[in-house]
């Protein structure tokens, strides 16, 4: 690990499978160490899975098999600004698959509970527009999708 400051994600005892999955979706991600406990702990066995290092989108980070103490919550999440529809669309339906919830607002929780924004920069572009009408046309037809429509935020902002 390089970076000073590494989020550590909380996990139930299956920190490596959710990790496999999110270095399966961005460019720049791979799993750098898979450590496993040298002694029992209250989250599993000698031997069992720990933690997992890890980069996602080039950022170190840790996975902790922590046991069922704690959860994720939306005061975190992660938000990854899409390029087009294409990939907006791949990475809402990956994270929304198999116990994935949908939410508003280019909002969604993965199977395992962690939050995620999946916002294209054109939504970003579209709702800080110096126009006050056109940043709040988009921003007004943002907050009735739930995963986010490029075509849509440009339709409401064309005729202003």
């Amino acid at each position: 690990m390089t970076d000073r400051i590494v989020p550590c994600l909380w996990f139930d005892g299956d920190a490596e499978a959710a990790v496999g999955f999110y270095v399966s979706l961005l460019p720049d991600s791979r799993i750098t160490a898979v450590n496993r406990s040298p002694v029992d702990t209250p989250s599993g066995p000698a031997g069992s899975v720990l933690t997992v290092q890890f980069v996602l989108a080039g950022r170190d980070y840790l996975a902790l098999n922590g046991g069922p103490a704690f959860s994720f919550d939306e005061a975190v999440s992660f938000m990854v600004m899409t390029e087009d529809q294409a990939e907006t669309d791949r990475l809402w339906n990956a994270l929304t698959a198999d116990g994935g919830r949908e939410s508003a607002c280019g909002w969604l929780k993965d199977r395992w509970g962690l939050s995620w924004q999946i916002t294209p920069r054109r939504l970003m572009d579209l709702i800080t527009d110096p126009d006050p009408a056109r940043a709040g046309a988009a921003m007004t037809a943002m907050m009735t999708m739930g995963r986010i429509d490029i075509a849509a935020l440009d339709r409401a902002v064309a005729d202003l």
